[in-house]
């Protein structure tokens, strides 16, 4: 069965289901057909939902992004060779406000999951087939929170002005930055034991600007890099702008969407990169700024020509030039 989707391409209905997942409990639903199936969150369970997609001709699921309770679950479809979709629940809800879908229950959210990954476009999810990823993003959210518990201590720090709460604070975040250090060699370690991440984490720090930290995010939260066109490489960063005109309002354009973990790390490396170290950032950085633009959007276009770069040396499979 074939429809229209929201982009004006046919989608192929008849091979998308959805999963409503829960900590206990997963709900099975096809984009056509009414065919359902409940099985417990745990290996068995997904062995079984493997085989009842299976027996339904199935190649392309979707599912909400659930913190952790999906994780299992997408390694046995990634391994059962299944394009997985992992959805942001707002682009569920937005669909079934479209819908005018106001019922709920596990198996409603099944189905309106379905009919969501029937319409969406293959950038609008994370495909989560590689299974190999989803430890490496667990390390590295773990490295995340401890960055940011790194910059709690240091704001922390300032405000205190007794001598041993004074110590206190710096051994604390001597602490922390010592774990930071310790988790990023280890997880840059696991990916350099795979040999084609070890490629693309090569190509990736060929670029002036971008280093090991940056390099580790994209690969591990952005894999489709190096299949997507450049405008698809920068919405699914969130750092395309977008247009905003109806009648004669016409207002300046805006970035929205996308993937915040990756683009705030790549936004941090911009920063720097307009800075010192690559030398079409710092062109662009001073073009903008010396026409008005503010900071922030300069950094932010800096950024876009970043992930553009990292999108072209992963699809070319060369480093990168500085001279180009």
């Amino acid at each position: 069965m074939r429809k229209a989707s929201m982009h004006g391409t046919i989608v192929e209905t008849s091979g998308a289901a959805g999963i409503d997942v829960g900590k206990d409990w997963l709900d099975v639903a096809l984009a056509a057909g009414e065919a359902t199936l409940r099985q417990p969150n745990h290996a068995k369970g997904h062995a079984a939902i493997v085989g009842f997609l299976r027996r339904h001709g199935i190649c392309r699921v979707g599912m909400e992004a659930t913190g952790g309770y999906e994780r299992g679950l997408l390694a046995a479809l990634g391994a059962a060779g299944f394009q997985t979709l992992v959805l942001q629940p707002r682009q569920v809800r937005a669909y079934a406000t479209f819908r005018l879908n106001r019922a709920k229950s596990d198996r409603i959210d099944a189905r309106l999951i379905a009919s969501c990954t029937a319409a969406a476009a293959p950038q609008e999810g994370r495909d989560a087939r590689d299974a190999r990823l989803l430890p490496l993003a667990e390390h590295l959210t773990v490295i995340e929170q401890i960055e940011e518990d790194l910059a709690r201590a240091r704001v922390r720090r300032e405000h205190v002005s007794e001598p041993r709460l004074i110590a206190l604070q710096a051994t604390e975040i001597a602490r922390l930055k010592s774990l930071r250090k310790a988790e990023l060699e280890r997880l840059e370690a696991d990916v350099l034991a795979h040999p084609d991440l070890a490629r693309r984490f090569q190509l990736l720090i060929s670029i002036d600007g971008i280093g090991a930290r940056t390099a580790l995010a994209l690969i591990v939260r952005m894999p489709e890099l190096g299949h997507l066109t450049r405008e698809e490489a920068a919405a699914l960063l969130g750092v395309a702008p977008y247009v905003r005109e109806s009648g004669r309002l016409k207002s300046e354009r805006h970035v929205a969407g996308g993937r915040s973990r990756p683009r705030k790390s790549l936004y941090a490396a911009a920063q720097a990169a307009c800075r010192r170290w690559n030398r079409q950032l710092i062109a662009l950085y001073d073009r903008l700024t010396r026409a008005g633009k503010p900071h922030r959007l300069a950094v932010v276009a800096c950024t876009r020509k970043l992930i553009v770069f990292a999108n072209a040396v992963l699809a070319r499979g060369t480093k990168w030039n500085t001279a180009q």
